[in-house]
């Protein structure tokens, strides 16, 4: 009977063992299933990770984009300030070349021929820079450009026009520099 005995102690052993492998390996695939969906968990996070970072530097570009843009402007505009208001400085000094050269009457002096060299020059190198002189003689007045500082008899021409330019005006693009002072004719 002891012989009987043995025989099932084996097959109580083996089963016992092979219920503790089935076990381990049980375990095995649980550790494993539970490393994969750490995995994936991991993945998930780092992609979205991923995109945030993404988006941030996206709009870091996009922010950085539109500071470049607006100091582009601003610089531009500066300096454009800057030149009219230099420019507006210069403005009197055409206006007493201008009136130099109307109040001289010797054609064939050598000084007169000078002013006449300078005033051109000076007139064209604020062409370059984008001025343009506002003389608007016989136009229909308009307060954006001009001043009104007289008014003409209806004689003149027709009513609201400018009949004569008493001081000229200037602009830099759409920007009045100095308005021209005209005189306008009444109207009846």
């Amino acid at each position: 009977m002891d012989e009987v005995k043995k025989p099932l102690e084996d097959l109580e052993q083996e089963e016992l063992t092979s219920d503790e492998e089935l076990q381990e390996e049980l375990s095995k695939e649980e550790i494993e299933l539970e490393y994969e969906i750490n995995l994936e968990e991991e993945l998930e996070n780092a992609l979205s990770e991923r995109d945030e970072y993404l988006n941030l530097a996206q709009k870091v570009q996009a922010e950085f984009d539109n500071y470049r843009r607006r100091t582009k402007n601003t610089r531009a505009e500066a300096f454009d300030d800057g030149a009219g208001a230099f420019i507006k400085t210069i403005l009197p000094v055409c206006d007493d070349l201008e009136r130099a050269i109307q109040s001289s009457n010797d054609e064939g002096d050598a000084v007169l021929e000078g002013v006449k060299l300078v005033y051109r020059k000076l007139m064209d190198a604020l062409e370059k820079r984008g001025v343009e002189v506002i003389d608007r003689q016989g136009e229909v007045f308009d307060p954006r450009l001009e001043d009104a500082v007289a008014q003409d008899d209806a004689s003149a021409g027709e009513p609201g026009t400018v009949s004569a330019v008493l001081l000229k005006g200037y602009k830099m693009g759409d920007y009045v520099l100095r308005h021209a002072m005209v005189k306008v004719v009444a109207e009846q």
